[in-house]
C-alpha cells in the first residue's frame, strides 16, 4: 500500500472502503460508525506514522487485535 497519501474513504490499514459517513458529503451530517466502537490504540499505533489520524479504519480492521493487524495488511 502506498503510504504517501490515502483517500478519506479508504482504510489506512487494508485499503478497503472504511464506510466513514464523515468522508461522504451525502452523509457527513451523521455520526460515523466508529464513534461507537472501541478501537485498540495499539492497532492505530501499528500504522505507518504518515497514515495515522488521516482516515477511519474499516469496521474489520477496527475490531482487529494488535497481533492480527500485521498479518492483515
Amino acid at each position: 500500500m502506498n503510504t504517501q497519501s490515502i483517500a478519506l474513504n479508504t482504510c489506512p490499514a487494508c485499503g478497503s472502503s472504511n464506510r466513514c459517513t464523515l468522508a461522504d458529503p451525502r452523509t457527513a451530517d451523521q455520526p460515523c460508525w466508529c464513534f461507537s466502537t472501541d478501537i485498540d490504540p495499539a492497532v492505530i499505533a501499528s500504522l505507518p506514522e504518515d497514515l495515522r489520524n488521516k482516515a477511519c479504519l474499516c469496521p474489520r480492521c477496527a475490531t482487529l487485535k494488535t497481533e492480527e493487524i500485521a498479518g492483515h495488511r
